[in-house]
């Protein structure tokens, strides 16, 4: 058995996607991001004006490679003002059934746009993108009166590094992430444990395990992030960039991360194949003990 964690894992359904557990025993959540800053879609990031049939190709492209790995997919969208936000939800929650993430570096945007997705239906597939250490009453007082179900916990402090520095910033003193989610009535955490630069990948994958193994949580991060401060990069040759995230991928799953936020929706090429050979790894370490998935719509059953 390659990798196993002492507590007993957590898994939430959110809009039936299955996010959690023992490495092996589900696959990997991969959330593509789009309509973020630079995404050429976009043609006015105020107004939430896009180019829908570029849009809509990524997508489905996504679910298409959802599809045949077996990796189950998600969506953040990133919008920076409600009003686009809002035209975001439609467009993405008509073109596809996957969960949807809603981003903002506005909480207001965010919850703006949350109330209008529960008011369409939408509440059963709306991640809340996300809780964060700075997060204050007035906004998870407008989380409780939405009745989200799902949300991100973003464990992150610009002096916070190490694993047990994350688990502290989770269940620690002063008003902690787990604390605030309970009282925004949020019953599926995702843990983001964040991370700055590709070398604090380290810190990253480290506190991963620490979530996991302390508390039993889904946890993960978003390598695209690192992966963007990494400004030589593309000296190295002229794939490095999606061969590094790639790569990068597959070395956060291998410390257990149960959902990646790759970066753009347009790289899923990139990144599906990738992972789910990682998946079909580790879901054969436990069939060879023993363990049979209840689910055959896994990268072991679908690539091979």
């Amino acid at each position: 058995m390659l990798l196993r964690f002492r507590s007993p894992q957590r898994i939430f359904r959110v809009a039936g996607v299955r996010v959690g557990g023992q490495p092996g025993e589900n696959p990997t959540v991969l959330v593509g991001t789009i309509f973020h800053e630079g995404d050429s879609a976009v043609k006015d990031p105020l107004k939430g004006v896009i180019d829908r049939e570029k849009a809509e190709a990524a997508l489905l492209r996504q679910d298409e490679l959802s599809d045949s790995t077996g990796n189950p997919c998600m969506v953040d969208v990133v919008g920076r003002t409600g009003e686009a936000l809002i035209k975001y939800l439609d467009f993405v929650s008509s073109v596809t059934d996957a969960p949807i993430l809603v981003d903002s570096p506005s909480p207001e945007a965010r919850l703006e746009a949350c109330r209008h997705a529960v008011e369409v239906g939408l509440r059963e597939r709306i991640v809340y993108n996300s809780i964060t250490p700075d997060s204050g009453t007035r906004e998870i007082e407008a989380l409780k009166e939405i009745e989200l179900k799902s949300a991100v916990l973003l464990a992150f402090s610009e002096c916070e590094f190490s694993p047990e520095e994350k688990l502290n910033l989770l269940h620690g003193e002063s008003e902690p992430l787990l604390m605030k989610a309970e009282k925004a009535g949020v019953r599926n955490v995702l843990v983001d444990v964040s991370l700055l630069d590709v070398a604090s990948m380290a810190y990253a994958a480290e506190s991963i395990r620490a979530v996991k193994d302390a508390l039993g949580l889904p946890s993960g991060c978003s390598p695209a992030n690192a992966l963007n401060t990494w400004h030589r990069i593309n000296e190295l040759a002229p794939q490095a960039k999606k061969t590094c995230l790639a790569s990068l991928c597959v070395f956060t799953r291998c410390f257990g991360a149960d959902f990646i936020l790759y970066g753009p929706v347009k790289l899923a090429e990139a990144v599906f194949p990738a992972c789910a050979m990682a998946d079909a790894i580790l879901t054969y370490s436990l069939t060879s003990e023993g363990y049979e998935p209840e689910d055959k719509n896994t990268p072991l059953y679908k690539i091979f």
